[in-house]
Parts: C-alpha cells; structure tokens; sequence
C-alpha cells in the first residue's frame, strides 16, 4: 500500500469517527451520591450503570456529576453541562430542592429537563421541564381513598420544610377536603434535621385519625420513630418518597402496620396481571436485582430505569428534526416528549401532554403496607 493510500484511508477513517462522535446523544446527569439525598442518588446511579451503550440505534453517552444534595452544586454541575458537554438532555436531580435548582438554566438554554424527584417549578421554566416521578396528586389519591376506606376523619400533616413538603400538603389538603377529611394540623422538619421531638408531640397531642409524613429515602423514618416513641397510637402513612428498603431498615419495629404509596415498579410480583406496568416492572426487577441482589429493587433506581423507555420513545422522532448537539435536536426531543402520548413504563402509565409535562393516570398508585419488615400491596 502507498504512502498516499495510507493516509487517504487513515483520513477517511478520521472523518468516519469524528462523524460517530458528532451524532453521540450526551446526557447530563446530576444526582445525589452523596448527602442527606444519597439513599435516592445511589441506587438511581446503579440503574443508569445498567443502560445500553445504545439507545434506539444511537450511542448515548451519560455524563454522571455528584450534586451532594446541594442545590449550589447542582447549578454547577448544569452549567458545565450545557456549557462544556454540550449536553441534548439533563436528568436530575434526585430531590426537589437540587432539580429546582438546575431548572432555570434548563430553560435559559432551552435544554429539556427531565427530573428523577417531583417539582414544581414557575410557568417560564415549565415548558422545558418533565417529571418522572409520580404527581402529588396523582399519588395522593390512592391514599385518601384508603383513608375514607378506613375510617379515617381527621388528618395531621408531618413533611419537609422544603419544596417537597409543601407540595405534598397542597395536594393531599386539596384531595382530602373534596373527600370529607380534615387535616387538623401541621407541622414540618428540615431535610438535615436529627430530631423532630417538639413537632411529634404537637402531633401527639391533636391526636388525629391518621398522620401522613412527607418525606424521603432514609430521613422517612425519624419523623415515624418520633411519633411511636411518644405514644402516636392512629395509623401512620407515608409518602412514595419513603418506599424504600431504609424505612424498614432504620425504622425497625416503629414502621410495623404502617402504610404507604408507591409507583409499581418496585411491586412487581404482587401486582395483579391486569396492571399496565406489570410487565415493565418485572422487566426491571429482574434485571436489577440480577445485577445487585435479591431485594435491591429501589423505586429511584426505577425512576432511571424508565429514563430509557422514554428516550427510546422520543430519539427516533427527534432525530428526524434535528442532528444530536444542536438547537433544533434539543427542541425536537421536547416536542416529542409533549406527543408521545400514553407511555407505560415501571411506575405506572404516562401521559405528559403540552399542558401537562408530569401526567400519570390514577391506576398508577399502589397502596403498601409493612408487614413482618416487608412491602405488601393492599388488597
């Protein structure tokens, strides 16, 4: 072979993987691996170690960024994202406080957002940004339906101080009020907090039908041991943040008998074969727990598994509109998730609309209860 052959084909095979590299889909990822978020961060970042290389025929390459749980960090890690990665899609963050974080700069350059932890962000911000996780609402409802169903009258709210906390009782107070409940009182903690002792005895001392704690991962269960040591004898229920192997785990004999919701995916064998999402949760139980052990199935981790269902939904339409890397590409996968329509994935069934970039329908709630240390869905 010629030198002049040589360095033809040397360049054209040049040309060939600057091409391959050109057309790569980058994917920022900002969660919590470490802080008070890290029970939500961890398992997240196991599942997206599992994702393909390629997605829908396209390599995509995940830019995984720890954010410490701190909102500073997670505006950070999103600037280098959309500044040095270049990136089409930013995912995160694990809790409310990071995600609403990174969602200005998401919509400054008008880079799509889809978010692993529920969010409510300003009307300027929304259009680029998209929930994974399961509404309030949409989550509230199957526990007010099981309170009615249990007698239940009077309410006490116990959450987080931050964005998830108010949240969650705007949209349990506004379901409870239309079904006849009455949340009698509030009170709230920080996410860092160690100790909820004065707000438990308040609590305590209402003493309401039922109390429900909004809060997540391993913080879930101070707020719960709290109310059982000071003598809470009513029935406890806890948020689809909590619906973790670390509410058992650190809440021990306290969160016996209680109750909460959860998407289905961390459910599988137990839902019935008429469910929507009973395949697609099988689908990631048995490749998790394949990878990391019986019992290591985490609703988070589900979140990042159905990350993958959604891109391998709308790459295939962007990428009739737009080369990966560019304006047009990232606005094009926006617009392809506000039309893919009626989407079922682990944690129930999707249907993010133009006006609604968080929709689930009401069959996605699956109501639990802790029974000898173990998730059982309510019958």
């Amino acid at each position: 072979m010629n030198k002049f052959l040589r360095c033809t084909l040397a360049a054209a095979a040049a040309l060939l993987v600057a091409g391959g590299a050109a057309a790569d889909v980058n994917v920022g990822v900002s969660i919590s691996l470490t802080g008070a978020g890290s029970g939500l961060g961890i398992p997240e970042n196991n599942a997206f170690k599992l994702w393909p290389a390629t997605i829908a025929g396209e390599k995509v390459n995940l830019i995984i960024l720890d954010d410490a749980t701190d909102p500073g960090k997670a505006v950070v890690n999103a600037r280098r994202f959309v500044t040095e990665d270049k990136v089409d899609l930013i995912l995160g963050g694990s809790v409310t406080p990071t995600t609403a974080a990174m969602a200005p700069i998401a919509a400054e350059t008008k880079t799509p957002q889809v978010t692993l932890a529920p969010v409510g962000v300003p009307p300027d911000q929304e259009r680029w940004v998209f929930r994974l996780p399961q509404s309030f609402a949409v989550m509230a409802h199957p526990i007010v339906e099981h309170m009615k169903k249990h007698g239940v009258k009077t309410v006490g709210f116990f959450g987080y101080t931050d964005g998830y906390g108010e949240l969650w009782l705007k949209d349990f107070s506004a379901q409870a009020e239309k079904a006849g409940l009455k949340v009698v009182i509030s009170e709230r903690f920080a996410r860092n907090d160690t100790s909820a002792t004065p707000q438990a005895l308040k609590l305590v001392a209402a003493n309401p039908d039922a109390i429900l704690i909004a809060a997540s991962g391993s913080a879930a269960a101070m707020p719960h041991k709290a109310l059982i040591e000071r003598g809470y004898k009513g029935k406890i229920y806890q948020t689809h943040g909590a619906a973790t192997p670390d509410l058992v785990r650190i809440g021990g004999k306290d969160v016996e008998g209680s109750y909460l919701v959860s998407g289905p995916a961390v459910m599988a064998e137990q839902l019935p074969d008429s469910h929507p999402s009973k395949k697609a949760a099988t689908d990631f139980v048995t490749s998790f727990e394949k990878a990391y052990g019986p019992g290591t199935r985490n609703q988070f981790a589900g979140h990042a598994y159905d990350a993958r269902i959604v891109l391998e939904k709308i790459l295939p339409v962007a990428l009739q509109k737009g080369k990966p890397g560019t304006p047009e590409f990232r606005a094009a996968l926006r617009d392809a998730m506000e039309n893919m329509g009626r989407t079922v994935v682990a944690h129930g069934v999707m249907l993010w609309t133009p006006t609604d970039h968080g929709g689930y329908t009401n069959e996605t709630g699956v109501m639990l209860k802790v029974v000898d240390g173990k998730f059982v869905v309510e019958k």
